[in-house]
């Protein structure tokens, strides 16, 4: 569910096929919209690899502040395929407060992409690795870890959601805003068979 850096959190209004002609809202964006090649690739194992080295930079910067960092989005799920972005999930005390662990990211190497109510997303000059925060308690956190695990563990819905990012990255996107939208219906269907029923803004930006 995790997005690239073109994603808000909002009500969805859009379908399938009406997504790529729906005006998106990017002042969140710092540093404006971007259109990005949608390059899907088989699962690589050496992601999680990947993701542990971030763990540890991550940690290592802001220490305790970090008070839970996982693994999300698609290359998070063996078998999966995948856009090559490592996401990262870091939950803090309170994302608004700034001044709290953006210094100590931004001086480990990671860019502010996003400043959104209740989420931010670093990534790294390469745009290989997304960092996104949220607060403690942010209903957002467990949406996206729900929907991890049972990714994980159901192959139906793994190969249903598969083929739903298949068959979407074939199409020619404004932004990657808009990519991500015309998922949510698979993803809401994913979330409802875990038992999940997330409200609207929670579904963000995970993807």
């Amino acid at each position: 569910m995790l997005r690239d850096g073109d994603h808000r959190s909002r009500p969805r209004k859009m379908k399938h096929m009406a997504a790529a002609d729906q005006p998106t809202d990017n002042s969140f964006l710092i540093g404006g919209p971007e259109r990005r090649e949608i390059i899907l690739v088989s699962y690589d194992p050496n992601w999680p690899a990947h993701f542990d080295a971030q763990r540890q930079r991550i940690e290592t910067a802001l220490g305790a502040a970090a008070r839970r960092v996982e693994h999300v989005g698609s290359t998070a799920v063996p078998g999966l395929l995948a856009k090559p972005i490592i996401d990262v999930l870091v939950v803090i005390a309170d994302v608004e407060d700034e001044a709290a662990y953006l210094p100590s990211l931004e001086a480990a190497g990671y860019l502010l992409r996003v400043r959104e109510r209740g989420h931010r997303m670093l990534r790294t000059p390469d745009l290989a690795v997304h960092i996104h925060l949220w607060s403690d308690g942010a209903p957002a956190v467990e949406t996206h870890l729900t929907f991890r695990d049972q990714l994980r563990a159901s192959s139906q819905d793994r190969d249903r959601y598969a083929a739903t990012k298949r068959e979407l990255a074939t199409r020619d996107w404004p932004t990657m805003n808009h990519y991500a939208d015309a998922k949510t219906d698979v993803i809401r269907q994913v979330l409802n068979r875990a038992g999940a029923h997330p409200r609207p803004s929670s579904l963000d930006p995970c993807r």
